[in-house]
């Protein structure tokens, strides 16, 4: 990913201690550079110690964000003293930025609390928000109400801060595509693209026999099917998959690919069940799992509003996201379940030899036959399945639905743990435990979510919260939000 980018005002006011924003500048950049963070900020030759405190620094302020309002991902906002509450507020109304703002403010040193140190941000960072909330601007804040911006407790914010900045940036003005039709069984993945459009996603689409045609004119002997089979069989072990099923994967996948990159596609949702297997011979899981792999993830079903909750987890993460069922309990626990998928699920989200564990040989990722579809159409029209089991690790999880009634977008998000609980089955599979699952699995049902939710081995559900619910309007459900 991109290195982030974020526009920086030190508030100042005048007759609180103002050589504390020297100091505060410098110690935030510090930070900033040690985070790998690159920094737009004033310097103390344009306004006194680069800080923003009157008409005329605010004024020099926005017009540095306007020079660099294309590469700015955010804002931090961080008051060494009390601060200028109208010329922070100014500052970010007449850059025209549309990002998100993180507010925070330096602690005060209950040994240093005369009139020379006294910072006093504990109070103007109130003042900063009352008038950024006059305003209209929409900010974050950090997890106290004051904080070293040297602790981890301010580094952890400034992280999550950057993942927001990320999704809100990432999810606005993007193009998804979907391969061939709903599967006619599955209403559940009804979508609303003008929803879509309206918040900048945009929804382009490919009939399946268009795809099947063209991939059965990529002739053996041509370099790019050479070199997805080369890609294919490097993925992923295909011991016991016939050649055949091989060569029609990467036919497929070298037209799929093409078709991502003419239309500039982040994401994608392709139709499966059942007529790739009926009509063309294998299923398209490898070629998901690869492309989601790599950080363009793809979903099952033609379900566009589940690959954009998957998106919007590998922008807070960096890491591959994975579209699975909430498909079972796991025994009496409340709090478990299994996860599953037949499967699709990115490689690096299955457990692996490399990593120096035992690892029993049945739950290492392989090619297979899809034994569900298998039993209708024939095993050998159905190589190209990913099985294997989820590492045991935190993970996010996220839904995003659209609401068609009602005109909205939804979504819920939440965090649990892959366990290494025993289960023995098919498909890519994982035990998970979920504190309140069934909280969760009331309010899904209750609100009428989908049967499918977006996976990722991280701890992000803050980050997509508050992009969804503050920058980008959705309505959303965090679970266990009191705990973040």
């Amino acid at each position: 990913m991109n290195k982030p980018v974020l526009g920086v005002i030190v508030g100042n006011r005048g007759f609180f201690p103002d050589h504390l924003c020297e100091s505060g500048r410098r110690t935030i950049l510090k930070v900033f550079a040690e985070e790998g963070i690159e920094a737009v900020a004033l310097t103390p030759e344009e306004t006194p110690f680069g800080s923003v405190e009157s008409l005329s620094d605010a004024r020099k302020c926005a017009d540095l964000f306007k020079q660099h309002r294309d590469r700015i991902d955010g804002v931090l906002v961080t008051l060494p003293n009390f601060g200028d509450e109208r010329a922070v507020a100014n500052a970010l109304r007449w850059s025209g930025l549309d990002v998100p703002v993180l507010v925070h403010a330096f602690p005060d040193d209950a040994d240093k609390m005369t009139v020379a140190d006294r910072r006093d941000s504990f109070c103007g960072k109130m003042s900063v928000c009352n008038n950024l909330r006059q305003y209209g601007i929409k900010y974050s804040l950090t997890r106290l109400h004051t904080v070293d911006p040297e602790s981890e407790s301010f580094r952890t914010d400034l992280r999550r801060f950057v993942s927001v900045c990320r999704v809100v940036r990432g999810l606005r003005n993007i193009r998804v595509g979907v391969v061939g039709a709903r599967p006619a069984a599955f209403n559940t993945v009804r979508f609303s693209e003008k929803l879509l459009e309206r918040a900048g996603i945009s929804v382009e689409t490919l009939d399946l026999s268009e795809i099947i045609g063209r991939a059965e004119r990529v002739k053996p002997g041509d370099a790019r099917l050479k070199a997805k089979i080369d890609q294919i069989r490097n993925y992923v072990s295909t011991k016991g998959v016939p050649d055949a099923a091989i060569v029609k994967m990467a036919q497929f996948g070298v037209v799929l690919d093409e078709w991502v990159a003419e239309q500039q596609l982040v994401a994608t949702a392709i139709q499966c069940w059942t007529a790739l297997e009926e009509y063309y011979g294998v299923v398209p899981c490898t070629l998901m799992s690869i492309m989601s792999n790599a950080l363009k993830p793809s979903a099952c079903e033609t379900d566009i509003a589940g690959v954009i909750g998957m998106y919007a987890l590998v922008l807070a993460s960096g890491k591959p996201s994975a579209l699975i069922d909430w498909n079972n309990n796991y025994g009496d626990d409340p709090d478990k379940g299994v996860i599953f998928h037949c499967s699709n699920l990115p490689i690096d989200i299955f457990v692996s030899p490399s990593e120096g564990k035992e690892i029993p040989p049945e739950d290492i990722p392989v090619m297979d036959y899809q034994a569900i579809i298998g039993g209708t159409v024939g095993n050998e029209n159905t190589y190209g399945t990913i099985v294997g089991r989820i590492k045991a690790e935190p993970f996010t999880f996220c839904r995003v639905s659209t609401d068609d009634f009602n005109g909205r977008i939804l979504a819920y998000v939440g965090e649990g743990e892959v366990t290494e609980d025993p289960l023995r089955t098919f498909g890519g599979v994982g035990v998970v435990r979920v504190k309140n699952f069934q909280k969760l699995l009331r309010y899904i049902c209750d609100n009428g979510f989908e049967h499918h939710a977006a996976v990722n081995l991280s701890q992000v559900a803050w980050s997509v919260n508050e992009a969804f619910s503050k920058y980008l309007g959705w309505d959303v459900y965090y679970h266990n939000a009191e705990e973040a």
